[in-house]
């Protein structure tokens, strides 16, 4: 015989056997007294869909699964409810993340448990959130877990968030005194080291390839980092004030993390024509041996707003090129790094 539910104070409320029937046996909502049970509206409208759920009484009317569905019960009920019925599809249990569901949430729109667990096995796959495409993410909401983003034809895109460990070996004892002379828009090393270029990777030969001892072009970015070092005779405020006349504030944002990517052992070069700010190498013995670059890195503001399709558009691009999209927000206390990838729960 199938149930009806009672829609009161925001939960859907089942009697009967519903707890054997829904949570014990399904991962159905939460245990009241007895076998009583409460359901999200998106739960509850899952099991109207498929027809487990007879009706959900509100306010004297009696809703089948149209009708419910009609009345959007909860904030952003469309996207949640499409995101929660496709994770059920692919065999996933999954709950809102909030109490009584779970005792210790996380700052998700929904927990998933691994395939084959449930709400009472401790152990969560992905924390969840959910939004429209049109729903613009701030950088600082980016958390650990998974973005789904919901198009206008109700597909469904799923976004890896995470903090990267950005580390690499390609450290080396840097000269000093190098002689350079700056241009409009770049500074040109003479006579540098051979192995400035060779093992560092900083700058680009101005002979090309057929070189002996290569003259280095070097961009501002590396110029700048240069004279802070004092590896080249060029004033560090003359390099920075000159970066700032081409890029604004831009630069500094661009320098900071530059700096933060050399001390990591991470060689960063230009990702322009990637339509990022960095390509990364984290293990630079030589190069004439040099591998891929793993990462794009984008740099913005710690207050930066993103688009969810300039989103997809990062990841998509990365992907292609298999490398990884890293953003690196930017704000006085430091830098915070993270990375989205494509996921297919």
């Amino acid at each position: 015989m199938a149930l009806e539910g009672t829609f009161e104070d925001g939960v859907v409320h089942v009697t009967g056997d519903a707890r054997q029937r829904y949570h014990d046996a399904r991962g159905y909502g939460y245990p009241l007294e007895g076998n009583e049970i409460a359901l999200a509206p998106v739960e509850a409208a899952h099991l109207l869909y498929r027809g487990d759920l007879e009706a959900v009484v509100d306010d004297g009317r009696r809703l089948g699964f149209r009708g419910f569905v009609a009345s959007e019960p909860g904030v952003d009920f469309g996207v949640r409810f499409l995101v929660y019925a496709d994770l059920r599809q692919r065999g996933f249990y999954l709950s809102p993340a909030s109490e009584p569901w779970l005792a210790d949430p996380p700052e998700a729109d929904f927990a998933v448990f691994p395939r084959g667990k449930g709400p009472g096995d401790g152990e969560v796959e992905y924390a969840l959130c959910v939004i429209g495409e049109r729903t613009d993410v701030a950088g600082e909401d980016l958390e650990d877990g998974v973005l789904a983003v919901v198009d206008e034809e109700s597909e469904i895109t799923y976004l890896e968030v995470s903090r990267p460990e950005i580390a690499g070996s390609s450290a080396v004892d840097l000269p000093t005194g190098v002689e350079a002379d700056l241009l409009t828009d770049r500074v040109i090393l003479w006579e540098p080291p051979f192995e400035l270029y060779e093992r560092a990777f900083y700058g680009q030969p101005l002979e090309g390839r057929e070189y002996d001892e290569p003259t280095l072009q070097c961009s501002l970015l590396e110029a700048a980092y240069l004279a802070e070092e004092g590896v080249i005779d060029l004033d560090p405020d003359v390099a920075l004030e000159r970066g700032r006349e081409v890029e604004g504030d831009r630069f500094d944002r661009r320098l900071a993390v530059y700096t933060e990517l050399r001390e990591r052992g991470v060689v960063p070069k230009t990702g322009y024509k990637f339509g990022a700010d960095f390509r990364t190498y984290a293990d630079v013995d030589s190069v004439d041996d040099l591998g891929h670059s793993e990462l794009l890195v984008r740099v913005l503001p710690a207050d930066h707003v993103f688009e969810p399709r300039n989103l997809a558009l990062d990841v998509r691009l990365s992907h292609g090129v298999r490398k990884t999209m890293v953003f690196a927000l930017v704000e006085k206390a430091g830098i915070e790094w993270r990375s989205l990838q494509r996921l297919t729960p």
